[in-house]
This record gives C-alpha cells, sequence and structure tokens, in this order.
C-alpha cells in the first residue's frame, strides 16, 4: 500500500539520523549563551542501537511479519526506549497491513497513550475502523464517528507537524504530508458513504484526490456521484479514470461498471 510505505519510509528517516550518532553521553551541562534545542529520541546504549538497527533493516524490507518481530524485540528489551511511540506506530501499520484491524487498533491505541501527537497512529486508527464498518453493524453510528475523529485528528496533526529531520526541505515535508491527509480524506469519504451522506462523501473523495490523486479514489466517488444520482459527472469522472494509461484491470472493470450504471439510470443503453 503507497500510504504504507510512505508512513513506513518516514519513520526509518528519522530514526536513521538518530541511529547514526554516537551513543554516548552528551557534556553534563550545555553552553550558557543560549537555550538548548529540544532533545529528539535517541538509543541509551550499544545494545539498544543493535535492536533499533535490525527493527530498521525489517522496516526496510517491507516485511509486516519481520517487522511486528523486531519491534516486539525492542519493546521488550527497552521497554523505556525514546522510540517507543514511532515503533507502536509501526506495528499498528504492520498489522493494518496483514488485515488484521482488531491488533491494528490495539497498538494504535498504545501509540496514541505513548504519543497523542502520533499522526501515523491516528491514521491507522481511523483506516481500521473506518474502512470496516458493515451497513448492518450493531455500533455503525459509533464507528463511524470514531473513524471520522481520527481521520480529522489526523489532518489536523499532519498539518501543523514539525519535519522530522531538518535536511528535509519544507517541498519534501509537504510532498512526504500530502498522501497521508489524501488518505484520512478518503477514510472520512468512506465513513461518509457508509451513512450514505452522498455530498459530504463527494466532498471528502475531492479534497482526497486533490491531495493525493489515486484512480482508486476517483472510482468511489464516481460510484457516490451515481448513487447521488449525478450520473453525468459520474460517467465524466470514468472516463477520465479510464482514459489513465496503465490502469488496474480491477479499477477498470469498477469504472466501467459505475458508469454502466450511471448510464442506465439516466435512460440510456
Amino acid at each position: 500500500m503507497k500510504r504504507m510505505m510512505l508512513t513506513g519510509a518516514l519513520l526509518v528517516a528519522g530514526a536513521a539520523a538518530v541511529l547514526a550518532q554516537p551513543t554516548t553521553a552528551p557534556p553534563a551541562q550545555a553552553a550558557p549563551a543560549q537555550p538548548a534545542a529540544p532533545k529528539g529520541p535517541a538509543p541509551k546504549s550499544a545494545a539498544e542501537l543493535t535492536a533499533l538497527q535490525a527493527w530498521q533493516a525489517a522496516a526496510q524490507a517491507n516485511d509486516p511479519d519481520a517487522l511486528i518481530k523486531a519491534t516486539d524485540e525492542v519493546l521488550t528489551k527497552f521497554p523505556d526506549t525514546d522510540f517507543k511511540p514511532m515503533l507502536l506506530s509501526t506495528e499498528a501499520s504492520a498489522y493494518l497491513q496483514k488485515k488484521d484491524w482488531i491488533k491494528a487498533q490495539i497498538f494504535g491505541e498504545q501509540a496514541l497513550a505513548a504519543d497523542p501527537k502520533s499522526f501515523q497512529a491516528s491514521l491507522v486508527m481511523a483506516d481500521a475502523i473506518g474502512q470496516h464498518i458493515g451497513d448492518h453493524d450493531l455500533d455503525r453510528d459509533e464507528k463511524i464517528a470514531k473513524a471520522e475523529k481520527y481521520a480529522h485528528q489526523t489532518i489536523d496533526l499532519l498539518n501543523t507537524a514539525p519535519k522530522p529531520r531538518p535536511d528535509i526541505t519544507d517541498d519534501q515535508w509537504t510532498g512526504y504530508k500530502k498522501p497521508m491527509i489524501g488518505q484520512a480524506y478518503h477514510d472520512i469519504a468512506l465513513a461518509e458513504m457508509t451513512r450514505k451522506g452522498w455530498d459530504a462523501s463527494i466532498a471528502a473523495f475531492k479534497s482526497a484526490i486533490e491531495n493525493d490523486p489515486q484512480p482508486a479514489y476517483e472510482v468511489q466517488m464516481a460510484q457516490a456521484l451515481q448513487q447521488s444520482g449525478k450520473n453525468d459527472e459520474a460517467i465524466a469522472t470514468c472516463d477520465k479514470v479510464l482514459a489513465e494509461p496503465n490502469l488496474h484491470p480491477a479499477i477498470a472493470s469498477a469504472a466501467k461498471g459505475i458508469k454502466a450504471a450511471a448510464t442506465q439510470a439516466k435512460g440510456g443503453k
């Protein structure tokens, strides 16, 4: 999943700079001329550094099982690690990648408890809850509200999140954040589709596409347009998607099906 890869890359990049630093303790006193800069997370021992390097390798391999194992090893051996919020967030993301929605939520909640400003964790929560709501779930409305809360929280956190490393330019940081903001809007759009709030869903899809123009988002927006009776807009959106080069067959099939339904609804053939 593109967004998962991007989130993992950001977390690894943030850790890499620290892991490259020596683990020796800083001088006891900072220079009195000016206040010291905020101290970032750092390994507390050579053993922790080694465990974090193993975790980093697992994250770069994009193997969710290996990442879960490496994360558990770090947290078991070094429960007070400065990297705890990041580790819990990546473990939540790994379980989401494995489609284990329950464990994704469990670790997402733990990550937010460790760091309430973790936009990775709040996005995992929005994904894990919002994308798996059944029309007939007894707690459907509660799940929709929670998914939307976490999605809006993610957007707010990302809009104010500081750069994880000073060598990342403002444009690069904006580029990193946009797909995650798009995913959060996508979660809102899906939640609104579940409650049949078509106008709100379409607006959220447009925001998702503005931040991350994925054909999959456009097809889902076309479905919301068709369901709301905006058949001409649905057809135009499907035509735009179908003109995309190298379109995934599943997306092409969905676009053709939605276009056919919109055409039929208009009285066409």
